[in-house]
């Protein structure tokens, strides 16, 4: 068989194709199918026109075509042509937005029995990410147009999480039609150097460590900001480090608000950062803090930085909104109502302050996370489901 994904993004700066595409089509290269991945650059020019191999999967990189309307027509001309060079026997939208998403109506059009799958793992439209970012209002009105009538031209829709499952029901979607895919994690697990040799790595002492990892949209910064404020007043000598960046500048509001309450000594800011960084902070970390605010936006979110905490038994303080609560229950993680800064802290305290509860509940959430949210289950599913529509 002969795939081609059509990607909202390239490997990077986002991890939506790394953390998500990529694993869940992986068991299709594995068998021996053809499988290619078409990425645009233009959120990473260096990228442009690279193409590689990741375990069997080729991962094309659109040219450089610049910036503004005659650019964006020549990504989705790009992406349409490629797709149809290679012939493929199954196309997979990831995302129902995009050039991607503006390819696939006229994909569908030129190859009317060509089974298409389409991947939902954020809200995107009015309610979601279009009420945060600042597109033109024309940019607006195509992702809402597109996030509601796009899995309406598939044979199966890949969702990411119960609400998203939800929605496109609503939207007018068959159930049968719906496929629930929440991100997981691979076996056997990655290694990650010693905790240690993690902490010499990034400077740390014997302190302790909260790892906040994150992209910031989920929540208010001041509620972090609160919630050490509580932590410190018990256990002054905790750090909070912080891996990640905000669309928006989030991280410095986080280092402002910590500096005029005086905890900018707590706050160990280390922005975005390479997944060395990454796995050398999941090793040193004694516990992770998971905030949120209950909205669309996070109800309908499936995180995988949540799975990675997981899957290295971090202790766990999180609010319980949507995926959250499928992931973390009250055997594994410490859950909270969201938008509680006072029930963060008091979580946390109570794990720096109780090791065997923080060791039970990290080799919980390992254990947790690995059986019941593996992608090796999960490919499983959708081969079973790329077979039904190519057979």
């Amino acid at each position: 068989m002969r795939i081609v994904a059509l990607a909202p993004f390239g490997l990077r700066p986002k991890a939506t194709l790394s953390r998500r595409a990529l694993p869940m089509i992986q068991a299709a290269a594995d068998r021996g199918d053809t499988v290619h991945v078409l990425a645009p650059s233009d959120l990473y020019p260096a990228d442009a026109g690279l193409t590689s191999v990741i375990k069997q999967i080729t991962v094309e990189h659109s040219p450089q075509f610049g910036q503004g309307s005659l650019a964006m027509l020549r990504s989705v001309i790009w992406m349409l042509k490629r797709c149809l060079a290679l012939k493929p026997d199954l196309v997979h939208l990831f995302k129902p937005k995009g050039y991607g998403g503006m390819a696939l109506p006229l994909i569908r059009r030129l190859r009317p029995n060509l089974p298409i799958f389409v991947d939902t793992d954020d809200w995107e439209g009015t309610g979601g990410w279009n009420d945060r970012l600042n597109y033109p209002s024309h940019i607006k009105a195509l992702i809402d147009w597109q996030e509601r009538n796009l899995p309406k031209l598939a044979d199966c829709v890949t969702v990411a999480s119960q609400t998203l499952a939800n929605q496109v029901i609503l939207f007018g979607l068959p159930t049968n039609k719906v496929l629930y895919l929440p991100n997981s994690v691979d076996l056997p697990r990655r290694s990650l150097p010693e905790r240690k040799a993690a902490r010499a790595m990034l400077g740390l002492s014997n302190e302790p460590v909260i790892l906040l990892y994150s992209r910031f949209w989920e929540f208010p910064v001041s509620d972090v900001v609160a919630a050490m404020v509580g932590v410190l007043a018990q256990i002054p000598q905790a750090k909070l480090l912080v891996i990640g960046a905000g669309e928006h500048g989030e991280e410095q509001q986080l280092t402002a608000l910590a500096q005029r309450a005086g905890i900018s000594h707590a706050l160990d800011n280390r922005g975005w950062s390479e997944q060395p960084t990454i796995d050398a902070a999941l090793a040193a970390a004694d516990v992770a803090l998971y905030p949120m605010d209950d909205t669309v936006l996070n109800r309908a979110k499936c995180s995988a930085k949540l799975t990675e905490q997981m899957q290295a038994g971090l202790a766990i303080v999180a609010a319980a909104v949507g995926q959250v609560a499928e992931y973390l229950d009250q055997h594994s993680g410490i859950l909270v109502e969201p938008s509680n800064s006072g029930a963060l802290a008091q979580g946390l305290i109570r794990l720096l302050q109780q090791p065997e509860l923080r060791l039970r509940l990290g080799l919980a959430a390992q254990q947790r996370i690995e059986s019941h949210f593996n992608w090796s289950a999960q490919r499983t599913i959708l081969l079973e489901r790329y077979d039904h529509y190519t057979s």
